[in-house]
């Protein structure tokens, strides 16, 4: 049964947004959104990513969600300025994927990043006392080298989460599994190469996406609006007076910070210039 409350919502386009790196807050925005989508019965997602990845898990379940949706809603991925790594793995969980031409992406594969400082804490004179239950509970600790036992046992986590990224591509694109792998080594391509691998559907802007979606749902996209599902503004873009421009490099530093220090020792699908 359709509410008329709802009816509206079935004559527009739901669009969010998923921009810059993916970690637990934009996996929570984007679950709710996701839910109000389904709830208010919107016909057809317009989903825009311009991220270069993030963390493994957050991105999983984005990906899970869409997938579930998509027997509901049809989705329609954009790709914006880049939709590499993490932000390739949820546009899997779309029907059809829009890229621009030079649209970076790609970028398939996982990485898992530890320091090691041990040299500069003995020149200040510093070292740690450490008490374990086993010999791998301080792994990637960094005050000291890897040991070979632990480098095997990072490895083999690394490589058991890109076979599921590889699988999880191969089945979202119809792809063999060998196919993908031939181009899933880490390398970044553009959105022409993209179509070329079979990674997109089509070239075109985010209006072209839009207009896809539309179509597909039998809907006018001359008169037919988006509902954006607004990305809640920084604190920093809150408190701080002064152009939008300036607020908005001081808070993407923050959120990188942020995402840097939270993300500590975890694999990610993250694209690194």
């Amino acid at each position: 049964m359709v509410w008329p409350f709802q009816s509206k919502f079935r004559k527009q386009i739901a669009r969010i947004e998923i921009t810059g790196a993916i970690a637990s807050a934009t996996r929570k925005r984007v679950l709710e959104a996701l839910k109000t989508v389904e709830e208010r019965k919107f016909p057809a997602l317009l989903l825009r990513i311009d991220s270069p990845g993030g963390t493994v898990g957050d991105s999983q379940e984005i990906y899970a969600a869409l997938k579930r949706l998509r027997d509901k809603v049809k989705i329609i991925a954009s790709f914006g300025n880049i939709s590499a790594s993490g932000g390739v793995y949820i546009g899997m969980g779309a029907q059809y994927i829009v890229a621009n031409p030079g649209t970076i992406t790609g970028s398939i594969g996982v990485i898992l990043r530890g320091n090691n400082l041990e040299r500069l804490l003995e020149k200040i004179g510093v070292s740690f006392k450490v008490i374990k239950s086993g010999p791998y509970k301080d792994i990637l600790a960094f005050d000291r080298e890897l040991t070979p036992p632990e480098q095997t046992i990072l490895q083999e986590l690394i490589d058991t989460s890109y076979q599921q990224f590889v699988q999880t591509v191969a089945e979202g694109r119809s792809l063999p599994v060998e196919t993908v792998k031939s181009f899933a080594d880490g390398r970044i391509f553009t959105g022409q190469q993209a179509l070329e691998l079979g990674v997109v559907d089509r070239l075109g802007t985010e209006e072209d996406a839009r207009r896809w979606a539309c179509e597909l749902v039998e809907l006018d996209p001359e008169k037919t609006k988006c509902f954006t599902f607004e990305e809640p503004k920084s604190l920093i873009s809150r408190i701080l007076p002064g152009n939008n421009t300036n607020k908005n490099i001081i808070a993407s530093g923050i959120d990188w910070l942020e995402f840097e220090v939270s993300t500590s020792g975890l694999p990610l699908w993250l694209y690194r210039p």
